[in-house]
């Protein structure tokens, strides 16, 4: 099959899911932001906020830049573009105590931020922190949250403390005041499964979810080459399955819903061996998925 036949027959399979549900939550235009990830991009703040604007995205999220320079460059491109602004912050640090302290010092940067951005998701700890040295974390950001009145969230994402289903269930059960970013893309590769012997944690996780990272991932890696690839429609339909749980529950409560299309670029895209050459468009793909979401939940 030529190419270009393929691609047009396998959106149409993807986008035919969009009827599979027999109650489709849908959302006011204002309540859905659709944000774009400069992960993988080559170019400029301004660069990047030009073409997520092209594209008809609300959005953008990256991480809280680490200078003031690049701070001002980056405000300056998002008032230009009339684009808002989600934060990325966390630490790498192998001591707990050191990588508490720059998480606090990003964060409280992003919240100081020129434009008040919609939420900060939380790159939160270590997954071979203990859990006393993981805790800090939700009960700093707690307090930030309170006091400034931002959304943030510690997202579900390996090598990270809620790197899997029964950890974060965990933390969710001591933390009443937790928000989730779920990327369950992270979990169907840790737990090698779609969560079929998981549903306790992961119906748990939907009910705290704030912020939804719409990757596609399956038992044996954290992103699908291409969703829009038949291979994939089993992976696809199961994830769209959680975030419409988490769009229905927001959208009844009145909240904003916050959805980020995060396909990453090689070599967390699958590449040819001997070549690194990419085996689909991450670009294309995450318009495709921001397009499609978009089709799937607001009101028309």
């Amino acid at each position: 099959m030529k190419r270009r036949k393929f691609l047009k027959t396998s959106t149409g399979s993807a986008l035919a899911l969009a009827v599979l549900s027999a109650s489709i939550p849908k959302v006011e235009a204002p309540k859905l932001k659709m944000m774009a990830t400069n992960w993988g991009f080559v170019g400029t703040h301004d660069d990047f906020c030009k073409a997520a604007k092209k594209e008809d995205y609300d959005g953008i999220e990256l991480w809280f830049p680490d200078t003031k320079e690049q701070q001002e460059e980056l405000l300056s491109a998002l008032k230009k573009h009339q684009l808002e602004i989600g934060f990325l912050c966390g630490g790498n640090q192998k001591n707990a105590k050191e990588h508490l302290q720059s998480f606090k010092e990003a964060v409280i940067g992003a919240t100081k931020f020129g434009i008040k951005p919609l939420y900060i998701n939380c790159h939160s700890g270590k997954d071979f922190f203990s859990f006393e040295e993981n805790q800090p974390f939700i009960e700093f950001t707690t307090l930030q949250e309170k006091a400034t009145g931002i959304t943030i969230c510690h997202e579900t994402h390996r090598g990270r403390m809620l790197f899997a289903a029964h950890i974060t269930k965990k933390f969710i059960d001591q933390n009443p005041k937790l928000n989730l970013t779920l990327d369950i893309s992270h979990w169907c590769n840790v737990h090698e499964s779609m969560l079929e012997d998981q549903a306790e944690s992961v119906e748990l996780a939907l009910s705290r979810t704030a912020h939804i990272h719409a990757r596609v991932g399956h038992a044996e890696g954290p992103q699908v080459n291409d969703p829009r690839a038949p291979e994939w429609e089993f992976a696809l339909k199961k994830h769209i399955e959680w975030w419409d749980i988490v769009v229905e529950r927001r959208v009844k409560n009145g909240e904003i819903v916050t959805i980020l299309t995060e396909f990453g670029p090689p070599s967390y895209l699958q590449t040819l061996p001997f070549t690194n050459q990419p085996v689909a468009d991450q670009w294309g793909i995450n318009v495709y998925m921001m397009k499609f979401l978009k089709e799937r939940y607001l009101k028309k």
